[in-house]
């Protein structure tokens, strides 16, 4: 599904995406900050998608401002967890 405001919906992302550029759309469900990595679990009709926004991203002061509800657009990279991280 592309229109220009996402290329991807919230719950269409999958290991095959891995290092694809994606645009998602959706409403903010929480933010929460972890020492420095900003994480926005960003929400559609179809999913949940869990968003990292890293210290040197250029839009991470912006990010920070972002609050539950709000409907946002996010540009990025599909990234795979890291084996120590990856839930059980």
């Amino acid at each position: 599904m592309t229109h220009t405001y996402r290329t991807h919906n919230c719950g269409a992302l999958r290991e095959s995406d891995v290092g694809a550029s994606v645009r998602l759309s959706g409403w903010v469900h929480r933010v929460r900050d972890h020492g420095g990595l900003l994480f926005i679990d960003l929400r559609d009709h179809y999913g949940l998608t869990q968003c990292v926004i890293e210290p040197d991203a250029g839009a991470f002061a912006l990010a920070e401002s972002v609050r539950a509800e709000w409907v946002i657009r996010i540009d990025g990279r599909v990234d795979r967890r890291s084996d120590e991280t990856v839930n059980p």
